[in-house]
Formats: C-alpha cells, structure tokens, sequence
C-alpha cells in the first residue's frame, strides 16, 4: 500500500485519485531531474564570462564570496543530481516527492544567486556589464520554461527568486537616489518590460505544465485499462480452466456408478429371475449418481469461496456399506476382494463429501491393486477419528507420494492408469482440506499403500451450524 504523501487538502480525494496523483507527481519530478544537468553546465560555461565581465567593476570580496557562493549551490546541486540518481531514479509516488521536499530548496537559492547579479552590477552602472547580466537572467528564465515547469512547484519557486531578485537590483539604485532624472525613464522601461516578461513567463510555464500532467494522466489512465483488461482476460482463462477441471472432475466421479449400473443392467438381462435382489442395487447406483451430480455442481461453488458444507449425523457403517456396494462389480471383476471394517459408530459431518473422499480413495485403490484385496475400516484415537483405506497394490514410491495429489498426475509405469484421469486424489485432497480434514499416506513400492482421513476432534462438534468455506 502506498504510504499518503498528500497534504492535508488532500484527504477527501479517492484512494485511486490519490495513488494517480503520486504516480503524475513522480513521473513530472523524473523529468524535471532529466533536465537539471544541462542547467547546472549552462550554469559552469556563463560563470567565468560574467565574472570576467565584472572583474574591475565590482568590489573584490563581494565578487570573490559571489563566485563562492555559486560554486558552492552549482556543487551542491551536482551532489543532489547524484543522490537521486543513486537512489530515487529507480523509485516511485512517495519516494520522489519526499526527495523533493528535502531537496527543492535548491533551485529558488540558484535563481536567487543568479539575480544577485544585477545587484552587484546595478551599483557600479556598468551599461555593458549590467546589460551582459541582464541576458543571463533572460536566458535562465527562458531555460527554466522547458527545464523546470515539468514540476509546477520548483518552476514557480525558481522564476520568482530569479527575477524577483532581479527587480530589487534593479529598484535598488532608485530607491539610494543613484539614478539621474536621464536615467530614470530607462530604469522604469526596464522594470515595466521585466514584469511582463515574468508574467508572460509564468503564463507560459503553467500551460507546458498542463500538458505534461495531462500526458502522464492519460498515460495513467491507459495502463488502467491495460491492467483491468489483463486482469480480465486472466480471469476468463480461469474460467475456462475451471470448466475443464469440472468437466474432467465429473467424468472421473461418475465413471465408476455408471459403470456398476451398466453390470447390474447386464446382469439383470441375462439372469431376470434375480431382479428382485438387483432392483436395489440398481436404485443404490442411481441414488449415488444424482448424488454425485450434486456434489459437483457444489465443487464450482468451492471454486468461487462460497461453497456451503451441510453437516449432519452419519451411520459410519451405512456410509461404508453404500461405497462397498457402488465398488463390489469393480473388485468382482478383478477378482479381488473388497472388506469394510467399523464398529456401530455415528459422527458428525457432510455425507455427500465423505462418501466421495472414500469412494475416490477405494476407486484409486482398486485401480492399482491387481491381486488380493481392499480394505475400508474405521479407527478410533483417542483424539481423533481414522478412516483408512488398505490396498495390496503396486505401492507409490517415495518421489512421488507427494506429486499423486496434483491434478492430473499419473504414474505412467502403474499398470491401470491408462484411462484415468489424475483427478481422484486431487478431489480428496481439495475435499479433506474443506472439511477440515488431515489427509496422510503410507506407501511402499510392490508392497501396498495406505490412505488415512484423521478426523480431528473439533470437527465433530455437534453445532447446528453450516459452515462456507
């Protein structure tokens, strides 16, 4: 967050308001410092020539500490170039302005030092000399139109000590009585034709500073719209990724009931005699896959932060059985067996999502077990509740127990993994992290692998509440 520069008449603005501003701000004083060096040479080349001009004609020790002083401010102000260079060239918005702030001193001093010379000339009336002065305080006010108006401040501050002290040299012989009746026309021309030129000079400098605000104002405001199409066009490519997610996510989910209903339909084609015992089973799929429906068309409201978890009382034994029914045609098929293990036991939590936490896991396991068998069991901790899922697979290796829980990751060595998907994992580890769940594996290569669901205590607290994730 950018740190509020402003002064205090600026606390009404709008937050966007004033982060434009102390962009605008930053990029004005970036030129007004681009154009400071070409001052400060111009500065170095007319010095020898006015002090040449005025060597004889003004006092030794005032034009010795003149010449001191000036060396002294064009030093200085070669440092200050350095020290922004060194450290703010690369920096915005506050940053600048407060270099500003330490530093902007330093230009009405410079115009100050340079209309002291008309001082020092005005009292010796020095046609020549005080004409050659003249000039340079033309051409430094004329210099600081395209130099400095960039940053309004340091333009106004700069002109007004350059030729405001430039008039008071030029009053100050009239004001001692040192100027002829001859001479005082003259003197009044020049003051007249000096408050014009700063008038017009201002008028000038203020509309060149119009135009570079309203550059860098609409240069602003295009990367404003740069940005919010960017931003956009992000958010529609993740739009588009997460339809994929979900179209891949829904036919990794619903392969498995379809496929045990299309056996059970087989099955009571060919045997019609058994439609009594298949009938429910039939149901039981069905029932799971509009389930299933539901739950998916729920993982998209995960995705948008306002996903709702239902809470309720479980059978945990009714919940494993209705997995191991939507699995028995899987495991039969593959002659392998699949044995659910819990004692009468009922805990708080969202059916839908547990079922498919543990059927994802079952599936996965019956996918890279080839021969034996699966177990789906409930352990009880003294501070927690475990469900498990035990399988006598091929086992995950150690580089990459951590890899499976990605999205669309495969083994590509494990045998049964050419028609998944990669998402079964994923979706557990999505759903356990909603619930509140701790997800662990246990696994060795050619030996098995064992999923644990740590149910933690204050998950099952019996609150009727519902909970957004």
């Amino acid at each position: 967050m950018l740190v509020d520069t402003q002064p205090a008449t600026h606390q009404h603005l709008p937050a966007s308001q004033e982060v434009r501003d102390q962009w605008v701000d930053a990029q004005l004083i970036g030129v007004l410092m681009d154009n400071v060096t070409p001052s400060l040479i111009s500065g170095l080349l007319v010095l020898p020539v006015m002090v040449y001009l005025m060597a004889g004609e003004v006092n030794s020790l005032v034009l010795g500490g003149w010449v001191l002083v000036m060396f002294l401010v064009l030093a200085y102000r070669y440092r200050m170039v350095g020290i922004y260079r060194l450290q703010y060239d690369n920096m915005e918005g506050p940053s600048r302005v407060e270099f500003m702030r330490r530093y902007g001193w330093t230009w009405p001093v410079s115009g100050l030092c340079w209309g002291v010379s008309v001082w020092l000339t005005s009292m010796n009336m020095s046609i020549s000399t005080l004409f050659v002065c003249g000039l340079v305080v033309l051409g430094h006010g004329l210099m600081s139109l395209t130099s400095f108006s960039a940053y309004l401040k340091v333009f106004k501050g700069y002109t007004s000590a350059l030729l405001g002290s430039t008039l008071v040299g030029i009053l100050l012989p009239l004001a001692m009585g040192l100027v002829s009746m001859a001479e005082l026309n003259l003197m009044l021309s020049l003051v007249a034709l000096l408050l014009i030129f700063w008038w017009l000079l201002r008028s000038a400098g203020l509309r060149l500073h119009q135009i570079h605000r309203s550059s860098f104002e609409l240069q602003f405001s295009n990367q404003e719209l740069i940005d919010s199409l960017t931003q956009q066009t992000r958010a529609s490519l993740r739009a588009v990724a997460t339809k994929n997610r979900f179209l891949a996510s829904a036919a990794h989910d619903l392969r498995q009931p379809v496929h045990a209903l299309s056996l059970y339909a087989d099955w009571l084609a060919t045997e019609p005699e058994m439609a009594r015992d298949i009938a429910p089973r039939i149901l039981q799929s069905t029932r799971a896959i509009n389930e299933l429906f539901d739950s998916l068309f729920d993982l998209t409201r995960i995705d948008a932060g306002n996903y709702k978890v239902k809470l309720q009382h479980v059978d945990v034994r009714a919940l494993l059985a209705d997995v191991a029914l939507q699995f028995e045609p899987v495991a039969a098929g593959k002659s392998l067996s699949l044995r659910t293990h819990a004692r009468a036991t009922t805990i708080w939590a969202d059916p839908v999502v547990l079922r498919r936490i543990l059927g994802n896991l079952v599936s996965n396991a019956l996918r890279h077990t080839h021969q034996g068998g699966v177990l789906l069991g409930l352990r009880h901790r003294t501070d927690m509740l475990v469900f498990e899922v035990w399988d006598t697979g091929v086992g995950i290796a150690r580089e990459h127990q951590q890899a499976i829980f990605q999205e669309f990751f495969r083994v590509s060595q494990h045998q049964g993994t050419e028609d998944s998907l990669g998402l079964g994992l994923t979706i557990v580890s999505k759903l356990t992290t909603l619930m509140g769940y701790q997800l662990a594996l246990s696994s060795t290569a050619n030996k098995g692998s064992v999923f644990r669901v740590m149910l933690p205590a204050f998950t099952q607290t019996e609150t009727p509440q519902v909970l957004a994730a």
